[in-house]
This record gives C-alpha cells, sequence and structure tokens, in this order.
C-alpha cells in the first residue's frame, strides 16, 4: 500500500514560477519512478515528467521545453516538479504517480498508485 499527496498547486499568471510537491508513505521501498501527469479541461491526460526515486535520468513530455524539472528525494520520499515560464496552456489538476516498473515509463499504464492531484491555473 502506497499513498500519495500533492500539493503546491495554485492560481499564478502567465510567466510565473511554480513548484509542486508529492509526499509519498507507506510501502515506498520497493517503488522504483515517480511521475508527474497532468489533465487539462477536456483534454486527456498528458506525460509531464518522471524520474527514478534512486535519481538519475528524467523523462520528460514533449510540451514542457525545458520548463519544467523533476526531482525526488528517497530520503524524505518526496518528489517535485518546479515549473517555470508558466504558461495559460499548463493550466490543468497534476497528478503524481508511482511505480514498481523499470525502467521508468511515461504512459498511465506504466504506474499503480496515484494521487488525488493539485490545480494549477494560469491567467493570462
Amino acid at each position: 500500500q502506497v499513498s500519495l499527496v500533492e500539493s503546491g498547486g495554485r492560481l499564478v499568471q502567465a510567466g510565473d514560477s511554480l513548484r509542486l510537491s508529492c509526499a509519498a508513505s507507506g510501502h515506498t521501498s520497493n517503488m522504483f519512478g515517480v511521475a508527474w501527469f497532468r489533465q487539462g479541461q477536456g483534454k486527456e491526460s498528458e506525460f509531464v515528467a518522471a524520474i527514478p526515486w534512486i535519481g538519475g535520468n528524467a523523462l520528460y513530455g514533449d510540451f514542457v521545453k525545458g520548463r519544467f524539472t523533476i526531482t525526488a528525494d528517497n530520503t524524505k520520499n518526496t518528489a517535485d516538479l518546479q515549473m517555470n515560464g508558466l504558461k495559460p496552456e499548463d493550466s490543468a489538476v497534476y497528478y503524481c504517480a508511482t511505480t514498481y516498473d523499470v525502467p521508468i515509463g511515461s504512459h498511465l499504464s506504466d504506474y499503480q498508485y496515484w494521487g488525488q492531484g493539485t490545480q494549477v491555473t494560469v491567467s493570462s
């Protein structure tokens, strides 16, 4: 059993920066990867970023374009998503997820545990 809780989402203006956090609890020691997905209004879920809990190379979605950075700290069981240069099209509910699978993936089906999400709204 693994639980994930996201935090940090809020209303911001275009060009602002925001850091989201994901806190994991429960039996997390055998989880390999952690990821962020997002889902905008009326849109399908979209892969944002993923990284192994032990660190290493991260994967990023095609639309991130260098603006976002994912980090993981397995000492604290937390994973953050630093978002810079936010745009209105970044508005979405952002979800944290974790997986047993190796290597990390970019698809919804790659992940077994999900948080409730945190709302990010970027105004123009």
